[in-house]
């Protein structure tokens, strides 16, 4: 997380996808692969990353499922769990978190600057996801989404 921008040292880029791939062991080992610092990564048992994927600065990663080729903006939040809030006759802290339910991010998939994923979510092939987006329900294949909450804004086909 701390180590030099990979901007201005390529080293330290190879460092973070040695780490990555060889000790927590989320991804194959992929000189193409780009990853800049200060990525938040949660859970390792539950992230998987493909191949040639470049993510930057300051993203946080709960928990995914992440394809081949998938480009992530600064300040994306990929999330897996919830705070439970059925019952309204219990402190929602005291409810607990949901199950894990990895968002799958598909091969292809450009998401936009501050963009969240929720849990459970699937982002179609080819698809890209606008800045600033919440995106609360699955995304069709080589479609655009964006705004809160995400809805159809073109299709790329």
């Amino acid at each position: 997380m701390h180590l030099p921008h990979s901007r201005y040292m390529k080293f330290a880029n190879r460092i973070r996808v040695y780490y990555l791939s060889r000790i927590l062991k989320i991804m194959k080992y992929n000189k193409k692969s780009y990853f800049e610092s200060g990525i938040y990564i949660g859970n390792g048992s539950q992230i998987k990353i493909g191949d040639y994927c470049h993510i930057n600065e300051n993203v946080f990663i709960q928990g995914a499922t992440i394809g081949n080729y998938v480009m992530i903006a600064p300040n994306v939040s990929l999330l897996n769990t919830s705070h439970n809030f059925h019952s309204v006759n219990v402190p929602m802290i005291m409810q607990g978190e949901s199950k894990f339910a990895n968002p799958i991010i598909e091969d292809d998939v450009w998401i936009g600057r501050n963009v969240i994923i929720l849990p459970n979510v699937r982002i179609g092939k080819g698809s890209i996801i606008a800045a600033g987006a919440i995106v609360n329900r699955d995304v069709e294949e080589y479609t655009e989404v964006g705004g809160i909450p995400a809805k159809l804004i073109k299709s790329r086909k």
